[in-house]
């Protein structure tokens, strides 16, 4: 999964910066210096994460931290197969079983490297913690508050730990158990997130990060959104499949009466129905969160699965199967390009090096999901409209404005005349491009496959340094940046 990315995320630029200012620096950053662009309090809930990823790139080199993505995935999948067997199932490495979550969430963890892998880890070691418990092991929950630190350090992520604390409290009470250990955890783990470096106004930040709309991000739009209609096949059929096994079951027992139906429910687990059904349905409203249902799918299913396996597959598919897989995979890892992934298609690597070489310095305006590779790369001499700290450090106006300059809908040079830019770099797929082509305000002075590079009208100069065409370059150039602490 690792191995087959092809660029780095779009954020990852600001993760170092972060990163750079805690352990260079010494601080944590609270104040954004990258825009000219108004900015508030700079809640970064990642910063953490940062810090991990700057120290390993510092120390380490940018091939650890594809490395480190691989470790935390498999942290993950160590995590489900040791509550699976906590769980009572005596042979939890079915790995057929496990090909199906994997694909599912190729997509999803395509990009070297994501915070957002930190809660996922956690969200696993929190079923298993608390999967331990429900097995006459109470009291290590109060290993919970703890790992809330460090996690709330990381990644903002965290809530979904809370509300896992308060799903197996309402499941063990619909059971008629004693809860009293999910309260003192759960109400421990929510006191400690005011230890962060910012207080109680952090918790307030954390808050509306989690309930606020954000109908300009692919990733939080549905798994049926028209964009994202065709998008996502292999999660959407492991969702098809494990909705069909459980329907299946469901069926399967209501033929043998209600009293039986009720039975088996109770036995297969109110906590099992209520995690499914909590993570289905934020895995059906947002893409950035199918993990999740992926991940508790894996632990709960995987039971389901092998039984109906067994009882419909001989024994020998099963195995061929296998090993089918292993030689497959192997032979596509023998083939493998190992290089750093650079994205030529995704990034403007050559335009960013054209207004670096030629000395050109001011504002640039740039689509917000590249703000922070700009940044990275051409502070201080330039500065940016912003990037995708987006609640983090900017207001709310900043990516409306940003669509209708984009799409050239009604108003859309607003935000040239609100926050004026110096330069602008843009995608040359979106309608802007033939739009500014026509303007008398603005020269095209850098054109290649999938970019743009603007200036206005009587900067323009009469000869420009061409920047290399060589990708070797750019990847051994790749983390290189003039910010320093």
């Amino acid at each position: 999964m690792s191995a087959n990315v092809n660029y780095f995320d779009f954020d990852l630029w600001a993760r170092l910066i972060a990163g750079m200012g805690v352990v260079d620096g010494h601080t944590v950053l609270k104040q954004d210096f990258l825009s000219y662009t108004p900015t508030h309090v700079w809640y970064d809930h990642e910063y953490g994460s940062g810090v991990v990823f700057y120290f390993l790139l510092k120390h380490f080199g940018a091939y650890s931290l594809i490395l480190f993505q691989s470790l935390l995935i498999f942290g993950i999948f160590f995590f489900i197969v040791r509550t699976i067997k906590v769980r009572g199932i005596k042979n939890p490495y079915n790995f057929l079983f496990y090909l199906f979550p994997i694909v599912a969430l190729t997509q999803n963890f395509g990009s070297p490297i994501r915070c957002h892998l930190f809660s996922f880890l956690f969200f696993t070691v929190y079923i298993y913690i608390l999967e331990l418990s429900r097995r006459d092991k109470p009291k290590i929950l109060y290993i919970l508050p703890l790992l809330t630190i460090v996690w709330n350090n990381l990644h903002g992520g965290v809530v979904a730990g809370l509300g896992l604390i308060a799903m197996y409290a309402l499941g063990d009470l619909l059971n008629k158990k004693n809860v009293k250990h999910y309260i003192y955890a759960g109400v421990l783990s929510a006191l400690v997130l005011i230890i962060n470096p910012w207080g109680f106004d952090y918790i307030k930040f954390l808050l509306m990060a989690n309930t606020m709309k954000r109908p300009d991000v692919v990733e939080w739009f549905g798994i049926f959104h028209k964009i994202q209609m065709f998008k996502q096949i292999p999660f959407k059929i492991f969702m098809l499949m494990i909705l069909s096994l459980e329907l299946g079951i469901v069926i399967k027992h209501l033929k043998l009466g209600w009293k039986n139906f009720y039975d088996s429910f109770c036995q297969c687990g109110k906590i099992k129905l209520i995690v499914l059904v909590v993570t289905l349905f934020l895995s059906v409203q947002h893409v950035k969160m199918l993990p999740f249902f992926v991940i508790t799918a894996a632990v709960f299913c995987y039971e389901d699965f092998v039984r109906y396996v067994e009882r419909v597959l001989p024994v020998w598919t099963v195995r061929l199967t296998l090993i089918l897989m292993l030689l497959v995979g192997s032979f596509g890892l023998l083939f493998k390009n190992y290089d750093l992934p650079l994205g030529i298609a995704q990034y403007p690597h050559r335009e960013v090096e054209f207004i670096k070489i030629n000395n050109l310095k001011g504002n640039v305006l740039v689509n917000f999901g590249l703000g922070s590779f700009v940044a990275y790369k051409l502070y201080p001499n330039n500065k940016i409209y912003m990037d995708g700290r987006y609640e983090e450090v900017y207001y709310d106006d900043m990516v409306p404005l940003l669509k209708k300059f984009y799409l050239v809908n009604e108003g859309w040079d607003e935000v040239l005349i609100k926050y004026p830019p110096d330069i602008i770099i843009l995608e040359k797929y979106y309608p802007i491009y033939d739009r500014l082509n026509g303007e008398q305000e603005w020269e095209n002075i850098y054109d290649t496959e999938n970019f743009a590079v603007y200036v206005r009208s009587g900067q323009k100069k009469t000869e420009y340094i061409q920047p290399s065409d060589n990708q070797s370059y750019y990847k051994n150039t790749l983390f290189d940046t003039s910010i320093k602490f």
